[in-house]
């Protein structure tokens, strides 16, 4: 790589840009509570992702060619067993299956979660007692690792992952009091993205390590050159297959040219599902042969992978935007197609990718940060900041119809579907997070504001449930704890 000499600054940037940066980690203890609950009536800016992007120049060093797809050299299929029948959920303490990824011994009931619907909105903090330490919140960048993820199954149970200490992802399921049961599977990874489930089991996003080849690079220092893979797992936790959806091979390494591999600079990814298909949408790096060099650039990557494992090229996209950071993803199943948005240092701005279509207009001052992406009753949200002011934007195709600013001092907003008519918007205030019920169709506030007892983090995501709540897993008192905070469904 060659170390720019300018800022990207306001000034209209180029398609590709170049980086390098040093990174440190800072590994932090976070306290909690215990399961608490809470009725409605009726931080400082952490700018780590988006200084560093906008800190990039634009470069020209040429345009980047499309490279081969996956190859999906790590697929692997099992076959099924039976599931377990749960007989209870009180389960003193979960053990972890590590010997093989085709292992399993994770406990599945059949039964279908009943969570009461209110009036108002309330709240439940529910403490998880893990049998494997999770990784502490780091400093929170989009460079740093996302330490849990959850994932709401089609009976209401959920699937919670984790990333432990010991450069392993740990699957495990909860029951409808969002406690463990079971016995949690052990992943191979160096980072977890995402989780997802459906009715047969589901997905998870993680990072594994890759080779970065000789290059040689044209200037500049290197940093791993990783994979990025779709595991998927049946209703016991079991392993059905391995897709990596990076571009990485035997014969193609990080540094050879049309190389699309996960690096420490902006990589974290969200899954979507259609019924049949899931999409991952993630950053990734993208290697161009510069004369007898590579240049080592940075954008996005959307790929789809079928129920068999195997990647849908027509629906899937090699780059999108770039510089790329927040990369969100959700399914439109009226227009039955899957849309993201991205921030990005091309002109500043919230955008939609291949093609950039701008959604909402920033600037590059190094606070630019793109929420989470619902479906609103008409067309699309996104919850974005700018300046430490939360922003929606609804939009369909292109620049949003109606921008509100509920009145929201955060560098990073979230924004999750909440039943029929509703969503939530939350931020992390302190020590705890603070949650908003909006209208789905206007975006106006409904309610009072909420407090919940735990620790948001930048860069993890609330989760929609089908009985009317939504979920999100927090930091615990120890690193043997995760808490679950659900907002309870409202009538």
């Amino acid at each position: 790589m060659r170390t720019p000499s300018t800022t990207g600054g306001g000034r209209k940037a180029t398609s590709w840009r170049l980086w390098t940066v040093s990174l440190s980690a800072v590994v932090l203890a976070v306290a909690g509570t215990s399961v608490a609950l809470q009725s409605a009536s009726g931080q400082p800016a952490d700018t780590t992702a988006a200084t560093s992007s906008n800190a990039a120049a634009a470069d020209g060093a040429g345009s980047a060619t499309s490279a081969a797809s996956a190859d999906g050299a790590g697929s692997a299929t099992a076959k099924s067993e039976k599931p377990a029948t749960a007989t209870s959920e009180k389960v003193k303490e979960a053990k972890v299956v590590e010997s093989t990824e085709s292992s399993t011994t994770v406990s599945t009931a059949a039964a279908k979660c009943s969570r009461t619907a209110s009036k108002t909105a309330k709240t439940k903090v529910t403490n998880v007692k893990l049998p494997k330490k999770v990784r502490g919140y780091g400093s929170e960048g989009d460079t740093e690792v996302l330490p849990m993820a959850v994932a709401a199954a089609p009976n209401g149970q959920s699937w919670l992952a984790w990333m432990g200490t010991d450069e392993k992802v740990y699957l495990g399921k909860l029951g409808c009091n969002d406690k463990l049961v079971g016995k949690p599977t052990a992943f191979t990874g160096i980072d977890l993205q995402d989780v997802a489930a459906d009715a047969k089991g589901g997905v998870l996003l993680i990072t594994k390590k890759g080779q970065c080849g000789t290059g040689p690079l044209c200037g500049g220092t290197s940093s791993p050159c990783n994979t990025m893979h779709m595991i998927r797992f049946d209703n016991s936790g079991k392993l059905v297959w391995d897709q990596q959806v990076t571009n990485l091979t035997s014969s193609r390494k990080g540094y050879d040219d049309g190389a699309r591999f996960v690096w420490w600079y902006q990589h974290h990814g969200r899954l979507a599902y259609d019924g049949k298909n899931y999409a991952a949408y993630f950053g990734t790096a993208i290697t161009v042969k510069n004369g007898n060099c590579v240049d080592i650039h940075q954008g996005d990557r959307m790929q789809v992978v079928n129920s068999k494992g195997n990647i849908v090229k027509g629906k899937s996209f090699d780059f999108g935007c770039s510089h790329a950071w927040t990369s969100r993803i959700a399914y439109d199943p009226a227009k039955k197609k899957f849309v993201m948005t991205c921030a990005t240092d091309n002109e500043c701005r919230i955008a939609q990718p291949n093609p950039y279509r701008t959604v909402a207009a920033g600037k590059c001052d190094g606070t630019l940060f793109g929420g989470d992406l619902v479906l609103a009753k008409s067309g699309y949200w996104t919850a974005w900041s700018q300046g430490n002011a939360v922003k929606l934007s609804r939009f369909t195709t292109g620049s949003a119809n109606k921008t509100v600013a509920p009145g929201v001092s955060s560098q990073h907003p979230h924004l999750v579907k909440y039943g029929k008519n509703r969503m939530v918007l939350s931020w992390g205030s302190g020590a705890k997070t603070k949650v908003k019920i909006l209208n789905r169709s206007t975006g106006a506030t409904i309610g009072s504001t909420l407090t919940l007892g735990v620790k948001d983090h930048d860069y993890a995501a609330f989760k929609e449930y089908k009985d009317g709540s939504v979920a999100y897993p927090a930091a615990g008192s120890t690193s043997s704890q995760i808490k679950i905070a659900r907002v309870m469904p409202m009538s």
